[in-house]
């Protein structure tokens, strides 16, 4: 079995909505597609699944689909889940915890479990980065209501 990377990917953002507004715009399909996938399921339960689709998405013309099972799911609180953002070979872990502030929510988002390899440091410098673009997203498509 390989290394794992120590180091998690970790973010971020306040959402001017309440917590249970933003937590179906992570946790159904309706709200996935409306800011972030095109085509997107959700069974968003332990137990269930988390198939993430990309079609033309973004400036780069992304076309792909990832997914995997649903680990803990408190509605409006935390959603976990794993993907496999590298390799099929392992699952990656993706934290999130969603909590009143100030009249709003703040999302925080953990990410851990990639394997210490160059595609999976690469794939980890990629969702780092990717995870930012999408909480800023989120945020946007919740208080405004679109993505564009």
């Amino acid at each position: 079995m390989m290394d794992v990377i120590p180091e998690s990917i970790q973010h971020a953002v306040y959402v001017h909505a309440q917590p249970p507004d933003v937590y179906a715009a992570f946790t159904t399909a309706q709200g996935l597609d409306g800011w972030f996938t095109s085509g997107a399921e959700v069974d968003p339960r332990p137990g269930g699944s988390i198939r993430f689709r990309w079609k033309d998405w973004g400036p780069l013309n992304v076309t792909a689909e990832d997914g995997g099972p649903v680990l803990e799911a408190t509605p409006s609180r935390r959603f976990v889940f794993q993907w496999r953002p590298d390799t099929i070979r392992y699952f990656t872990t993706v934290e999130l915890q969603f909590k009143p502030a100030q009249g709003g929510t703040q999302v925080s988002l953990r990410e851990y479990g990639y394997q210490n390899t160059p595609t999976g440091l690469r794939s980890m410098l990629n969702c780092a980065t990717g995870w930012g673009a999408a909480l800023t997203l989120l945020k946007f498509y919740v208080e405004h209501g679109r993505h564009d």
